[in-house]
């Protein structure tokens, strides 16, 4: 199962390397690390963990329906190199979490997160429109909604970097930034053309 999912994700990745003019090669996706035994974290680690566990059980539930969907090929290979990716920095993430002793997801509570512009997610009323969509509908609405989506971890990947302690998890967030940002500039390009 494993070699499907890095299959899938090579396979995008050369996708993605072929949208662009002079792209550089492809690079495999190198999954983050166990977490150290004497890692030191702040805050800012433990919210953004939580925050991007919730933020990608919810993209997992995006590409999971696109994966169920007629959609172009390049649709059904960016949502499956985006579910085996996911999937396996999810699971990082929730073991860092569990090593520390922290919760593994963030509070609901809106107060909680108004510091840093709130939990962000694809709101209940997006995600049933992308459920109801038939067709052609299906994959733009997808595409639009991924960007956003997408856009969003970006944005919490930045805080991360700004202001987190923990080298790992700093990477995590730089590695999520740049592969987001191209996962952007292909959709947008899909949604372009």
């Amino acid at each position: 199962m494993r070699r499907i999912g890095f299959a899938l994700a090579a396979a995008a990745l050369t996708l993605l390397a072929a949208c662009g003019t002079a792209a550089p090669e492809p690079v495999a996706y190198q999954p983050p690390g166990p977490p150290r035994a004497d890692a030191t974290f702040n805050a800012t680690d433990v919210m953004f963990l939580q925050m991007m566990v919730t933020h990608h059980t919810q993209g997992l539930e995006m590409v999971k329906l696109a994966r169920t969907r007629p959609t172009s090929e390049e649709v059904a290979m960016l949502a499956g190199a985006i579910e085996v990716t996911q999937t396996t920095e999810l699971e990082v993430m929730q073991g860092w979490l569990n090593s520390w002793g922290e919760p593994v997801s963030a509070g609901h509570d809106p107060n909680a997160h108004a510091s840093h512009g709130g939990l962000p997610i694809t709101g209940a009323d997006e995600m049933a429109a992308l459920r109801a969509a038939t067709g052609a509908r299906f994959q733009t609405t997808f595409l639009n909604l991924l960007i956003g989506h997408q856009h969003n971890a970006v944005e919490m990947a930045r805080t991360e970097t700004d202001g987190g302690a923990n080298p790992q998890v700093k990477d995590l967030a730089n590695r999520i930034t740049l592969s987001r940002e191209e996962q952007i500039k292909q959709m947008l390009a899909l949604v372009a053309a």
